[in-house]
């Protein structure tokens, strides 16, 4: 059974991580993910990244959709390569956060544009 407790810290780091980065302030995005050496830790955040950028794809137009699913995919086999390994596991959620970051920025684009 999951610990809410795990779960909610995990949701609080991705939001850091993602502030941070969306500040351009990658040394305090870093720290965010740098005192956490449980996998289990930083398996719920990235629980938390993948399930707000599935529901950011779900917004896209469905070139743009298909592309990040493919992308989710290639964070998924990165995620899979580094299971045991924190340091692996950081830059995976390192890049999760980038594209999360990525895919707001091309809703916004399309949104603009549908006017």
């Amino acid at each position: 059974m999951t610990s809410p407790d795990a779960a909610a810290l995990g949701r609080e780091r991705a939001a850091a991580l993602l502030d941070h980065l969306a500040a351009g302030d990658a040394a305090a995005a870093d720290a965010v993910l740098a005192g956490v050496d449980e996998v289990r830790e930083l398996v719920y955040v990235g629980a938390a990244l993948t399930s707000l950028s599935r529901t950011e794809a779900r917004g896209l137009p469905p070139a743009q959709r298909a592309q990040a699913n493919t992308r989710q995919l290639n964070l998924g086999a990165a995620r899979d390569a580094a299971r045991s390994d924190p340091a692996g596991l950081r830059t995976w959620l390192r890049r999760s956060a980038e594209e999360l970051l990525l895919l707001r920025s091309l809703r916004a684009a399309a949104d603009r544009i549908a006017g």
